[in-house]
């Protein structure tokens, strides 16, 4: 059976070949504890995709779904909630998943052309303007308050998770293996990247979702904004001190300041991030936008 568009295969459990007529597997794209993710084809029209393999042995939290007899990735359930009806533009789509004999798990998802992450770009450019950082991360926040809407809780924003389309500067949250089911009761587990994790973690041991996630664009924007992430160690995390080395505006500073608030308590919602006063000077970019069009042409996945 071909997978269609918001559908997934209902023969969940397969052998090597079987998947393999379905899908050409290219090369690796990365590794990590997280699993592999490969290039690959849709061979019933040509789309270019991502394969993720995660074996069961890296697999943290397992859950269930309607008319799958066996558990599956918490990562499978939450892509499938978070996908359905078509999904959100600032998200990837998981457009197809089986579990393959002698290889796990492995997971199709859509694959932006001419992407690059965000680590990869802030690595080759520096600390990003005030105006490049606002229109990325504003798209982010966007895409994170869809995610939680629909019951999701990603739980390792960060660069690396961020996928920048080059012509056009979309932006896609990729990677939800560390992700959970949203709650509004405090977690005692978190499985995503220590120098992103809030203060109250590293403390107690225990947080909530939206302090977390709000704590972790802190973070982002920062290391948007200076070239490096604020904190680097658990007592600077503690501290909770970012201290900013470039000429920034007071409006920017105040929002970084603000989402790494040491109360999860005086943290802002998400919707208080975008009704920000520098979130409302808008996502011009000018003479920037001209310099990233002259690469918008290039790919590095």
């Amino acid at each position: 059976m071909e997978p269609k568009d918001g559908k997934h295969v209902v023969e969940h459990f397969l052998e090597e070949e079987h998947f393999l007529r379905r899908y050409a597997l290219g090369a690796l794209i990365g590794s990590g504890g997280f699993g592999s993710v490969f290039s690959g084809q849709r061979l019933s029209d040509g789309l270019q995709v991502a394969i993720k393999q995660v074996s069961h042995d890296s697999v943290g939290t397992w859950s269930r779904l309607p008319g799958v007899a066996q558990p599956v990735p918490m990562e499978v359930c939450l892509l499938q909630r978070l996908s359905e009806g078509g999904g959100h533009v600032g998200v990837v789509r998981l457009l197809d998943w089986a579990e393959v004999k002698g290889r796990g798990f492995l997971l199709v998802m859509e694959r932006p052309p001419h992407s690059q992450d965000l680590f990869d770009f802030i690595t080759e450019r520096g600390a990003l303007s005030e105006s490049l950082a606002r229109r990325i991360f504003a798209q982010v926040v966007r895409a994170l308050l869809y995610v939680h809407a629909r019951g999701v809780l990603h739980r390792d924003i960060k660069d690396e998770n961020i996928v920048l389309d080059m012509r056009t500067l979309e932006v896609k949250i990729i990677d939800f293996g560390s992700g959970a089911v949203l709650t509004d009761t405090p977690y005692a587990c978190f499985q995503g990247t220590r120098v992103y994790s809030p203060p109250e973690w590293v403390e107690s041991g225990c947080y909530r979702a939206l302090p977390l996630t709000v704590w972790s664009l802190g973070v982002l924007l920062f290391n948007m904004l200076e070239g490096d992430i604020p904190f680097h160690s658990d007592l600077s995390i503690v501290r909770a001190t970012p201290r900013f080395t470039l000429r920034l505006s007071k409006d920017c500073q105040s929002l970084v300041r603000w989402c790494l608030s040491l109360d999860p308590a005086a943290r802002p919602t998400l919707q208080d991030i975008l009704s920000h006063p520098w979130m409302e000077e808008g996502e011009e970019l000018g003479a920037e936008q001209e310099e990233l069009g002259a690469e918008r042409g290039s790919s590095s996945l």
